[in-house]
């Protein structure tokens, strides 16, 4: 859907245009850009990028922002003779290029501005670059990390292509007419080794990241239910329970009960633990399945089990009631990615008696409600530049979730350790802290009750919109009125 162009005093066109080269869907940041682009600074925003995932509902329904989706480049190359892969990775930015320019440069109606994610760097900010010329419009960059770290993620930093890449990216980069960028660790690399002036933009929750209600979470949990109940083995800690609770009431959840008209929250619920990942090799996933392994076995030499202790006897106490030192957890893991079959054939190997894991992909509204019901979120973000900050742990702590996210170079501008989250460098480290926050949950877990008020106020001190009031728009605002 497109909008019409509005000319404005001194030839201004009120528009500005979003550019993200990859799903609309999972850019959050970019997105929320788009909305503050028309809500705080009154423009009709026109978005160039990829379908597949759904965008916010506030994004959809929003009439001032207009849509542009591109077909997506086929990530299938099996079915090519292997000589012609080389010359396939070749058209891929040649093909990507053409096509941005023809929707940047002819099929949106010109814009005041461009606002584009980096990375991608290439061919990107080449073609935003372009249009902009073509179109008399200004251009920002929003700096993410950058493209050419990850990159060498997979052909090693010493790779020419890196090194050109890394040309491409610097090169272009300081032809922007203004920057932002997510982190000071960032911001400081920006001015002395590119020559280039960020202004720093965190990221904050939006509004719909906030602590779910008990109505909100025992909703959710009922269309979670069919979800929860499928195990990704043959039968586990959790799906042996809600396979009777299921039979016997459609009013009842893994962790919730609603009696009449008052919904209570079972005292002998699993913990549940959210990690969002996109399943790929920058995020190291082993890691928390070898954690999720050395809470299992160390929680029974707590309690003195030994392996002929049949997972089914415990299972069965479960059931029935009984409560334990060290509760059942729960892991749900969010996110769609290349080595997510890899991870779920491992999970279907391991033998656990008080953990069981679920993947799953969620709506864009009810991603945020997942994140208010959680007793703790997992970050596995390990950055390539060690200069960017995982967004995943703004959103938790938007809702009030306390993080154990994986120790870098600038965690701690986000991660107060022993205020909002605790930082793990190793799978063992994160064992002792799911051991440390969860003994006597749900009552007694004090050392949990402390992190998730320190996560709650971090949440409420500020907001996305306020951050980009104070922020971005006076940086907008400047770069348009140059033009």
């Amino acid at each position: 859907m497109a909008g019409k162009s509005k000319e404005k005093k001194g030839g201004r066109r009120g528009r500005a245009c979003v550019v993200v080269l990859g799903d609309i869907g999972r850019s959050p940041r970019m997105q929320y850009h788009a909305i503050s682009l028309a809500n705080q600074a009154s423009l009709e925003v026109d978005i160039v990028g990829y379908g597949g995932s759904e965008p916010h509902t506030a994004l959809l329904s929003n009439p001032s922002i207009h849509i542009y989706a591109m077909k997506q480049w086929p990530t299938a190359r099996q079915n090519f003779p292997k000589i012609l892969q080389p010359i396939l990775l070749l058209l891929k930015p040649l093909i990507q290029f053409f096509t941005l320019l023809w929707f940047l440069g002819v099929k949106i109606p010109s814009p005041d501005i461009f606002i584009v994610q980096n990375p991608p760097s290439v061919p990107t900010l080449v073609a935003v670059k372009w249009a902009s010329w073509l179109r008399n419009s200004s251009f920002i960059i929003d700096w993410h990390n950058f493209g050419y770290t990850l990159l060498a993620l997979s052909l090693g930093r010493n790779s020419h292509f890196v090194s050109l890449y890394k040309w491409f990216e610097k090169h272009y980069g300081k032809m922007a007419d203004a920057s932002l960028c997510v982190t000071r660790a960032m911001q400081h690399e920006l001015a002395q080794n590119w020559g280039i002036n960020a202004t720093v933009l965190y990221d904050q929750p939006p509004d719909m990241f906030h602590p779910a209600s008990l109505e909100e979470r025992h909703k959710l949990f009922c269309r979670l239910n069919e979800d929860i109940f499928q195990p990704l083995g043959i039968r586990d800690c959790v799906s042996n329970e809600t396979s009777l609770m299921v039979s016997n009431s459609q009013n009842m959840t893994l962790f919730t009960t609603e009696i009449g008209p008052s919904i209570y929250l079972k005292p002998n619920r699993p913990a549940l633990v959210v990690s969002s990942t996109s399943w790929t090799p920058d995020e190291d996933f082993g890691i928390l399945l070898e954690a999720a392994v050395m809470y299992d076995r160390r929680v029974a030499a707590i309690l003195g089990e030994d392996d002929s202790v049949d997972e089914e006897v415990i299972w069965k106490e479960i059931s029935d009631g009984k409560q334990s030192l060290y509760p059942r957890l729960l892991f749900i893991i969010t996110g769609k990615g290349p080595e997510k079959e890899k991870y779920e054939a491992k999970i279907k190997k391991l033998k656990l008696k008080r953990v069981a894991f679920r993947t799953m992909w969620l709506s864009a509204d009810d991603y945020p409600l997942l994140l208010g019901s959680a007793d703790l979120g997992v970050c596995l973000h390990t950055s390539s530049s060690g200069l960017d900050l995982p967004m995943k742990v703004v959103d938790m702590f938007g809702c009030g979730l306390p993080v154990c996210a994986v120790s870098y170079s600038c965690i701690k501008e986000l991660v107060r350790v022993d205020k909002n989250g605790l930082l793990f460098s190793s799978s063992s480290e994160l064992a002792d802290e799911l051991l440390m926050l969860f003994k006597g949950f749900p009552d007694d877990s004090d050392a949990l009750k402390v992190l998730k008020y320190g996560a709650l106020e971090t949440g409420s001190s500020a907001r996305w919109a306020t951050e980009w009031e104070e922020h971005a728009k006076p940086l907008i605002t400047e770069v348009i009125s140059r033009f």
